[in-house]
């Protein structure tokens, strides 16, 4: 980081009395021509703007504090607009004798009122009138918008007497908070001081309980409209919870309890301690810093920390890499952290207002009205009572013990109570308490494992210990991840938060709240012997992020580290452990691999090897993969898990010594007999048809699914020679498209490439060929926001199927290669990679290429492995955000695996070629010239 630089005097940057001068020379040297003067007027006061902004722009990035650089910001912007007040009041529309109409008061108010300002913030103006408008007021007010608008300045304003802003300030909150920031800035000195008087007097005064309420409804409407989590991985750092808004409201809710104190002065009335007011300037200083750079690097008012911008960000805030941790995620680590202190302090400034009596509070600091007497309720618990509706505690209580800092948390759980902010900042403030012997206390280790294994609500406990800090001083293997970043597309919050809601997720499975989303995990969830393993790994499962030996091992090494402290059996940290190590593998397994092949069942059940694992191993895997962010469950990768999940629960069923992949292909054949009976009993004309389909299909589609595929492979050999049909299949969240035809080479390329042309993207395919030689092929699609392709329009799935139809002909199909705007995506830089498994499958090669994803990389992939004269038998698709991850089953033009050494290296070359192009196109769409950072691959 940059040395800090001291702070600069505001003449040092604009001369006011220079200013002033150069405006009057400018208007007498063209006396008599006003268009010239408003030219000359607007040159000058131009370059003083761009001097100021350009010296604020060089020491914020010399190291310039975010404050001071909000404050100088303001202060030019003072200079300019009081300059061209005077000058439009003297030389354009002078009034010589001005009547008591003709009285006029300029002021800031808003957030500029405040006296700080962001390089391209709104300018918010009040030109302040004794009584109503005259022609003189009109004149000046017209003639000053227009020239701060062609000085390019978004201006908010408005006209009004002292009794316009009295009545609208009472029916307006919004009006009120503005008027309460007011501050002149030039013109009549008498006026401004009058609404200020006014305003405190006949709105301000008796009205602090409704303001606070008012305030801070006003917040969570913005939270909500923001995103409700403060560790949102692309936060608006204006807007967003824990940003400068919430800081700003703390703010406003003082002026208004203590009006006409200074902050300074509001700080030091026994509300926060020493550390408390240093948390709360670092945070103001760090967050206008950021929203300071964010308006420079873009050229406009951006209040968002977008993908795109944060590695430039960080770079210009002067973070670099160290070790395996990039820049850009320390810098975001850094931005997160500030939030959860901004949240802190929230709570310790609510505790400040319950000691006034200026609220009550059954729902956190949400609810306001006038004080008044609340009764203390002892509970049976020593040390610990209820008040008003909130759980409190008495005086040294965690000092004397500091398990208690765990038991507040747990009694709050247990008894359904928020915690008063008096506790919660005892706790926050008591945690150095937890030491090493408090982490080895069994008695805590109880109250933990309670608390999170067996609690009423354990994600939203959990969540008020990591705001306090108290879940990462007792649990440290969990602090390190405490507002850890991910910096990728596929991540939608901080590692911790991420955490905290798939333990949720386990906890609602458990109550039976999500049968519909998750009927398997539903079912399985009361078998499962060792739920506090469950709760364990799921807590534990991210911790080896950014460690040694990679996120699995290292997760391993720290879920033991943690469960010996808590005193756990040895069996017990051995299998939350494994189940740390392996939280990955039934995720890829089912999704990058061909459940209907017995080898990768067989794989498989020999890493889970017991029926209790693989249930703990398939809640905790939908449990993770659910938390990760809105949209990215779906019913696709519910049906992929319940699908490798069913099979190997069959291999365990078969017996421990028995040959896996054997015992799957005796139940395919069996499943696929009575399919084939089932069949020739419904449509006898399709008992040559599913005779001829290999067995692997038959365990894969429903009897209905099975005889409409019949039908229609009948169709298309009766007839044109290819037929295709498709449905929207909501219960997976895609749409099927099932094509038969003549199976021929390029078939699954011209297929794909279709797909692309139709402006669909392939989840999911499945590849069959009968003994006869006829293919079916099976995608699973969706649109580009992720929904079923054509569920709100069924023209579209009817096209799609038609031209579906004709590429399997080998008809021409239409190839437009566009080059696509990334938007945020090409902040990444993404290193293509390429795998050969010739172990994966008993019959096929498995090719695993992983790169940027795009539209068309599909069918550019199957197209290379088509040039390289290999048949693709199964396809798998897999997306991470930014980079998606293909998986080819395939095999030569002889049926055999690719077990050429040189051809394996050329065809890794090819791909890698393919992958590389996706690339190459990244850096078409990016703006400006802004720094890239590598995408994380952590999962």
């Amino acid at each position: 980081m940059s040395a800090r630089l001291k702070p600069t005097r505001l003449e040092y940057v604009v001369d006011g009395v220079k200013l002033r001068s150069q405006l009057s020379a400018a208007a007498l040297e063209n006396l008599g021509d006003e268009a010239a003067q408003r030219k000359a007027a607007l040159d000058v006061l131009k370059a003083a703007l761009f001097r100021g902004r350009m010296i604020a722009k060089e020491r914020l990035e010399n190291g310039a504090g975010g404050i001071e650089t909000a404050r100088l910001l303001s202060g030019v912007t003072d200079e300019v607009v009081c300059a061209l007040y005077d000058f439009t009041t003297v030389h354009i529309f002078r009034a010589r004798n001005p009547t008591e109409g003709e009285r006029l008061a300029l002021m800031a108010v808003g957030g500029y009122g405040r006296g700080t300002l962001a390089p391209y913030s709104d300018l918010d103006l009040l030109f302040l009138r004794p009584y109503k408008q005259t022609a003189h007021a009109e004149s000046v007010i017209e003639y000053m918008l227009y020239a701060l608008w062609d000085l390019g300045f978004k201006v908010g304003h408005a006209s009004r007497t002292i009794e316009e802003c009295i009545k609208l300030s009472r029916e307006d909150y919004t009006i009120r908070t503005s008027i309460l920031e007011a501050r002149r800035l030039t013109g009549d000195e008498m006026l401004a001081d009058e609404l200020i008087k006014r305003f405190r007097g006949e709105v301000v005064k008796g009205t602090g309980a409704e303001f606070v309420a008012a305030k801070l409804k006003e917040r969570d409407e913005r939270h909500a409209r923001a995103g409700a989590s403060r560790y949102m991985v692309e936060p608006n750092v204006k807007e967003g919870k824990g940003g400068l808004r919430d800081l700003n409201t703390l703010f406003w809710i003082a002026q208004y309890l203590h009006p006409g104190e200074t902050l300074e002065r509001v700080m030091q009335l026994e509300m926060f301690d020493r550390r408390e007011i240093r948390s709360f300037i670092v945070a103001f200083d760090f967050l206008w810093a950021t929203r300071c750079q964010l308006h420079f690097a873009t050229g406009r008012p951006e209040e968002r920390l977008s993908f795109d911008l944060q590695p430039e960000i960080a770079r210009r805030m002067g973070y670099g890499d160290r070790g395996d941790a990039p820049a850009v995620e320390r810098f975001m680590r850094r931005y997160f952290l500030i939030a959860k202190d901004v949240g802190a302090l929230t709570r310790v400034f609510a505790a400040k207002l319950e000691a006034d009596r200026v609220k009550i509070a059954p729902k956190g600091i949400s609810r306001f009205i006038p004080g008044r007497s609340v009764k203390r309720k002892p509970l049976a618990e020593p040390g610990f009572h209820e008040i008003g509706g909130r759980l409190d505690v008495d005086a040294d209580i965690f000092e004397g013990d500091p398990v208690n800092l765990l038991r507040l948390f747990r009694i709050a759980d247990q008894r359904n109570l928020d915690l008063h902010p008096d506790a919660f900042t005892a706790a926050s403030r008591s945690m150095n308490l937890i030491t090493s012997a408090v982490r080895r206390d069994r008695h805590a280790a109880k109250v933990f494992l309670d608390i999170l294994a067996r609690g009423r609500d354990p994600r939203t406990t959990l969540t008020l210990m990591t705001e306090a800090g108290v879940l990462g001083r007792y649990l440290p293997e969990f602090g390190r991840i405490v507002a850890q970043m991910q910096f990728n597309m596929y991540h939608s919050y901080t590692v911790d938060e991420h955490t905290l809601r798939a333990v949720g997720v386990i906890a609602d499975i458990a109550a039976g709240r999500l049968p519909d989303d998750h009927p398997l995990a539903t079912q399985i969830m009361p078998l499962i012997a060792d739920r506090e393993a469950l709760f364990l790994a799921m807590l534990l499962h991210d911790t080896g992020k950014g460690g040694a030996g990679g996120q699995e091992v290292a997760g391993a090494r720290a879920a033991r580290q943690a469960c010996e402290r808590l005193g756990l059996e040895r069996s017990k940290i051995e299998l939350v452990a494994w189940l740390v190590e392996h939280h990955l593998v039934m995720s890829d397994y089912a999704q990058k691999r061909d459940v209907s092949d017995p080898r990768t069942v067989a794989d498989f059940a020999r890493i889970v090897q017991s029926p209790e694992r693989l249930r703990l191993l398939l809640v905790l895997t939908v449990a993770d993969i659910r938390a990760v962010g809105p949209g990215v469950w779906n019913g696709w990768k519910g049906q992929l898990l319940r699908e490798l999940y069913s099979a190997t629960e069959a291999v365990f069923r078969g017996g421990r010594g028995s040959d896996a992949a054997a015992a799957l292909r005796r139940y395919q054949e069996n499943a696929a007999y009575d399919a084939r009976v089932r069949l020739a009993k419904a449509d006898a004309g399709a008992e040559p048809w599913g005779d001829a389909m290999e067995d692997a299909y038959f365990t894969a589609f429903t009897d209905d699914e099975v005889l409409t595929h019949a039908r229609l492979a009948l169709a298309a050999s009766g007839g044109p020679g290819s037929a295709a049909e498709g449905r929207v299949r909501r219960d997976l969240n895609v749409s099927e498209v099932v094509v038969a035809a003549a199976d021929r080479p390029r078939l699954f390329v011209d297929l794909a490439e279709a797909i692309t042309g139709a402006g669909a993207n392939v989840v999911g395919a499945r590849v069959f060929t009968s003994r006869g030689g006829q293919a079916l092929d099976v995608f699973y699609v969706q649109d580009v926001t992720g929904a079923p392709f054509g569920a709100s329009d069924e023209r579209a799935l009817g096209r799609l199927a038609k031209a579906l139809a004709c590429a399997a002909r080998g008809e021409p199909v239409v190839r437009e290669r566009r080059r696509q705007d990334l938007g945020r995506a090409a902040a990444f830089a993404i290193t293509p990679a390429v795998m050969l498994d010739n172990e994966a499958s008993e019959l096929s090669t498995v090719v695993e290429a992983s790169g940027r994803d795009r539209p068309g990389l599909l069918a550019g992939l199957a197209r290379t492995l088509s040039d390289a004269g290999l048949l693709i038998t199964s396809a798998h698709i897999d997306g991470y955000g930014e980079r998606a991850v293909d998986c080819f089953y395939v095999v030569d033009a002889d049926g055999e695996k690719l077990t050429d050494a040189r051809k394996g290296n050329a065809l890794k070359a090819a791909l890698l070629a393919t992958l590389n192009d996706s690339e190459a196109d990244s850096t078409g769409g990016r703006r400006g010239n802004l720094q890239r950072a590598r995408a994380s691959v952590a999962r």
